[in-house]
């Protein structure tokens, strides 16, 4: 059976976060879906979903977020949340985003969250409590009740956190092997060069 993941775009995301992820999974033969949270929940007139990024580069997105978890056409295995801002505040004013990221929690899947998003979008949701985890440099002020390392990645239970852009392809290569084992994911990194 093979892995799914979600990974969730809103405005003003950290490419390289996005893309590395989406990258290094598919590369994997993990099935990726790139899920836009925007207003209204439309795409354009053209049929593109596009979502622009922090530094100006659009991601055409599969589906928004409002019709997958409208139409639920899929299970997925874990989540994937981007850092950058505006983007991580855009995630977590996002209810569809919310629910989505609570429901992957309890269900025990892999929640992942890298540079802004582990203190923007993981800590006001209660994912961090009690947890080690990372995030960009000075973002862990703003967690209060977590275990705060400066490591690369850190894994606790099922959250998977990453510190920013220049750690991406470790974050994907650990999501990897959360999802496949580390021997794949081990086997990514070594294609990649990482």
């Amino acid at each position: 059976m093979s892995k799914k993941a979600i990974v969730l775009l809103a405005e003003g995301f950290e490419e390289v976060e996005a893309v590395t992820p989406i990258d290094y999974l598919r590369r994997a033969g993990i099935e990726v879906i790139i899920a836009a949270i925007c207003d209204g929940g439309v795409a354009d007139t053209t049929g593109s979903l596009a979502v622009k990024g922090a530094r100006g580069i659009a991601i055409n997105a599969d589906i928004t977020l409002q019709e997958f978890v409208t139409g639920q056409k899929t299970a997925w295995d874990t989540v994937i949340i981007p850092g950058g801002m505006p983007g991580a505040s855009n995630v977590a004013a996002s209810k569809e985003a919310e629910a989505l990221i609570l429901y992957t929690a309890l269900a025990g899947k892999p929640v992942c969250a890298i540079c802004a998003s582990p203190a923007v979008v993981l800590a006001p949701l209660g994912l961090l409590s009690g947890k080690k985890f990372t995030c960009y440099p000075g973002m862990e002020e703003k967690v209060r009740d977590g275990k705060y390392t400066d490591e690369s990645v850190v894994i606790d239970d099922n959250v998977i956190t990453s510190r920013g852009a220049g750690t991406a392809g470790a974050f994907a290569v650990a999501i990897i092997g959360q999802l496949l084992g580390k021997a794949e994911g081990d086997k990514i990194a070594k294609a990649v060069l990482l």
